[in-house]
């Protein structure tokens, strides 16, 4: 018994922010931030919340897996930009598709989230205290993004990306008859002032608000370029594979510098690593989310495909998983 996605669901807001209109907004340029990070993009919440996108999300994912709401037994939203604190995100997300059996609560692993909320639901699938877990990744990042500051207001953007996943009763068991998840989580908080973010409710010394994302990106950069790479093999060494059997690695979305300098280090072909970034900019939560249902939706997602999952963030956080789809 494994844990399987049986289906994925995606919302992006209508509003589409393009780099000229950044352009407008701070001292920069199209070919600026193409250069550098491979975005031309964002889509941007106006009417939509984190609880309205969260749920379409949810809805569409639970028909492409043919689950019922009723059927869902645990649900995690992963979320650090939600408008609300209570209640929170994920009970309301439950109100809105009729969850009625599920239990559900929040967490807060910025771009790792995804990562996080399948390990729970992967553990208390395999201790046997629930059978269908519903996941959502989503953010409202531009509610908390400086839109004066150049280094952060060019990389975010909004949407919502979820799955179901249940138990896969042909999954990996191991030599002593063990469930095997080979899945690995990762924290540092010695780092963590590296990509911050203040509650907004408090405020500075000169009476302004705190709650702008404040980032260093070389830092960023230098990590996730190092740690990913480990943290694969890592996965992989668990799954009992080799780096070349991988058909796809499906990465965070947060820099297309970062996803191919992974690539590089692991000495596999860039086309084994789909990105969306382009036009979503970097969704933390729901990145990896987007991008599975964006693959599912366009036939590249095929029974049996051999998939690493990996994201890294704020915290700081990190850590993946080994799929058969």
């Amino acid at each position: 018994m494994f844990v399987k996605i049986k289906g994925t669901g995606s919302c992006l807001p209508e509003k589409v922010l393009d780099n000229f209109e950044i352009s407008q907004l701070v001292d920069t340029n199209d070919e600026w931030i193409q250069s550098r990070t491979g975005i031309k993009s964002r889509h941007i919440a106006r009417e939509e919340t984190a609880v309205s996108m969260a749920a379409k999300a949810a809805k569409r994912a639970l028909e492409d897996a043919q689950v019922a709401a009723e059927e869902i037994d645990f649900l995690i939203v992963s979320s650090v930009s939600s408008e609300q604190l209570l209640p929170c995100t994920a009970c309301s997300v439950q109100k809105e598709i009729g969850a009625v059996n599920a239990a559900a609560f929040d967490l807060n692993a910025a771009c790792s989230g995804f990562i996080v909320a399948y390990q729970m639901a992967a553990g208390q699938i395999k201790a046997g205290l629930s059978k269908k877990a519903l996941l959502i990744g989503v953010e409202c990042l531009s509610n908390i993004v400086n839109w004066e500051d150049r280094g952060t207001c060019i990389l975010f953007g909004d949407g919502a990306g979820a799955a179901v996943v249940s138990a896969d009763e042909d999954g990996n068991i191991d030599g002593r008859g063990n469930i095997e998840i080979p899945s690995v989580l990762h924290s540092d908080g010695s780092r963590g002032e590296v990509l911050t973010c203040q509650n907004p409710t408090g405020k500075r010394a000169d009476g302004s608000l705190k709650g702008y994302v404040a980032m260093d990106g070389r830092e960023i950069y230098k990590f996730a370029a190092r740690q990913v790479p480990v943290v694969v093999k890592e996965i992989l060494e668990k799954a009992g594979k080799s780096v070349e059997e991988v058909d796809l690695f499906v990465l965070h979305q947060a820099n297309r510098r970062i996803v191919e300098a992974i690539a590089k280090r692991l000495k596999q072909p860039i086309e084994k690593f789909p990105m969306d970034m382009m036009q979503n900019g970097n969704m933390s939560s729901a990145s990896i989310p987007v991008l599975l249902d964006e693959l599912k939706k366009a036939g590249k997602l095929q029974p049996g495909m051999k998939i690493v999952v990996a994201g890294f963030g704020a915290g700081l956080t990190w850590g993946g998983m080994y799929l058969e789809w």
